[in-house]
């Protein structure tokens, strides 16, 4: 049996551009929405026939995980289709995970039920704040009122939830946080993703910081903050499985856990990525090496590309096995568990403790940043603290 891969499917368009955000995502008066989910399913058939099978049978499914953008516009029937298709090109996993993201708003809320009907079995909304202040500098659509009760409906209507918070934003107190933080552990049964606020190039918050517009919190307020977080989420039970996602024993997030210990997975639509294996050069019995791939950030540059060749291609790259170790050690080390050696050299081809610098690791263990095992290497809550500064000197 192959690997169990992760699926991503990208719905690029919004109805506003967040200022914050650095996603690829897009405001369009007139979309063309059929011909663009009709482009998802080719593309999806097109790369499933690509793919590596090392036993001769289908490709087997972990998650799916529509993303965005703001997928929640999609027509429900286009979500059902591509769901509907995945079991026919895939071996599903019996609890496969389906995620969709959705915005707090009424509107978008009456769609709930018909996701729920074509397979969506766990719902990502955006929130970001529990402040009507903060969500209309934000720039977002919805006030704190819709956000509760759009939260209630979705906890009828969907076995498992999560939502995101943006914190660290300017003027932002820890009392006020806490107050925030834990109105939102009261609303949410299993899954939090509290994100610091960033300045991300080519958004608006870019400019306005750049003009003075705002300041952000100290770095000494911002790790207050954090550990904040931390401390709330658990006394509710939930803990801190990756950097900056929270959640109670057995809620993880299958798809993003798929991410960060470098498994294979399968982007379609405008700007996905990909890291996948494809079928082998005739005459060779062996997978071709990790590929690398980005498609198409612009959705009618991607529609077109798919539709004249049935597959979309920006960037494609074969990663070395140096080039998987390097990426893998910056995506595990994000993880409260860490980088299992075992999975490690499976995922890569190479040794784990060949790929770090041993020198710096070393004195990473006895700063209290790093533990290092038999089984594996993983951050310490301190660790994960300063990542940013640790993974350029320790990755080899």
């Amino acid at each position: 049996m192959g690997e169990a891969m992760a699926l991503y499917v990208h719905w690029p368009f919004c109805l506003s551009k967040c200022p914050y955000c650095d996603f690829n995502s897009h405001v369009r008066r007139n979309q063309d929405v059929q011909s663009y989910a009709q482009a998802l399913l080719d593309e999806l058939r097109h790369e499933v026939g690509r793919l590596y099978k090392p036993d001769g049978q289908r490709p087997h499914l972990r998650s799916v995980y529509f993303g965005g953008g703001t997928p929640s516009l999609m027509p429900p029937e286009s979500v059902a289709a591509l769901i509907e298709e995945t079991k026919a090109l895939f071996t599903w996993a019996p609890d496969i995970e389906i995620t969709l993201e959705a915005n707090p708003t009424s509107s978008e809320a009456e769609r709930f039920a018909a996701f729920r009907q074509a397979g969506v079995n766990r719902l990502s909304l955006g929130v970001q704040s529990l402040d009507d202040a903060q969500l209309k500098f934000l720039g977002r659509q919805h006030n704190t009122a819709q956000a509760r009760s759009v939260l209630e409906r979705a906890r009828r209507q969907f076995p498992r939830l999560s939502f995101d918070l943006i914190y660290a934003r300017p003027g932002q107190t820890l009392g006020a946080w806490q107050r925030e933080l834990d109105e939102a552990l009261d609303l949410c049964a299993d899954h939090l993703a509290l994100y610091q606020l960033t300045i991300e190039p080519g958004t608006a918050f870019e400019r306005a910081f750049g003009r003075g517009a705002f300041k952000l919190p100290t770095d000494e307020t911002a790790t207050a903050l954090y550990k904040a977080t931390a401390e709330a989420c658990a006394r509710h039970g939930l803990h801190p499985y990756e950097v900056s996602n929270y959640a109670r024993p057995g809620q993880e997030s299958l798809h993003n856990l798929t991410y960060w210990r470098y498994g294979p997975y399968l982007g379609i639509g405008a700007g996905a990525h990909s890291r996948v294996r494809y079928q082998p050069k005739r005459g060779s019995q062996q997978a071709s090496p990790l590929t690398a791939i980005m498609r198409p950030r612009v959705p009618e540059q991607w529609r077109r590309q798919v539709q004249q060749q049935g597959a979309s291609m920006a960037e494609q790259e074969q990663l070395s096995p140096q080039d998987c170790a390097r990426e893998a050690l910056l995506m595990g080390l994000r993880l409260r568990e860490g980088i299992q050696a075992e999975r490690f050299k499976r995922h890569t081809g190479q040794d784990l403790w060949q790929s770090v610098e041993q020198a710096f690791m070393e004195e990473a263990v006895a700063a209290g940043w790093l533990v290092a095992g038999p089984e594996g290497l993983r951050a310490t809550a301190a660790g994960r603290l300063r990542l940013d500064a640790i993974l350029p000197s320790l990755v080899a």
